[in-house]
């Protein structure tokens, strides 16, 4: 497998190369599976936005969503694992991979971490607000 596994959304693994992500199930996700009934995936060339389900793995302990971590295109499907679910409990992060997406855009990997930050100094902001509002009324009483 090409590129570094970041794991997402619980029960999910992505890699990057190229633009190109590719998605499977982590050993999470098929921890307490015993076996797959049916692995539902859209055909090549639809169209996937982040964070929205667009298939679903079937088993006799529940549904897992298939979601994607980016917007993009779905270039391939395994049909091997769609044939074979088993393919999929033996070997998650080689043969069981699910679809490859070419992302719409550019990845930005510490999107998530840069939005946290961004949220901590915003209230950092407030903080100030509030300080200057008390330096304000500090001066008022004068």
């Amino acid at each position: 497998m090409a590129g570094k596994i970041k794991n997402f959304n619980h029960n999910l693994w992505y890699s990057e190369e190229d633009g190109i992500i590719t998605i499977g199930i982590n050993e999470d996700g098929l921890e307490d599976i015993t076996e797959i009934n049916t692995i539902d995936l859209p055909p090549e060339q639809e169209k996937v936005e982040a964070d929205t389900a667009f298939g679903s793995v079937e088993s006799d302990d529940g549904t897992i969503d298939i979601v994607s971590p980016f917007d993009g295109t779905i270039i391939e499907v395994n049909s091997q694992v769609v044939d074979d679910p088993a393919v999929l409990m033996e070997d998650p992060y080689e043969e069981g991979w699910l679809v490859r997406v070419e992302v719409a855009g550019e990845i930005d990997d510490e999107e998530e971490d840069e939005d946290y930050d961004d949220e901590d100094d915003e209230d950092d902001e407030d903080d100030e607000d509030y300080e200057d509002e008390d330096e304000d009324s500090d001066k008022d009483e004068d």
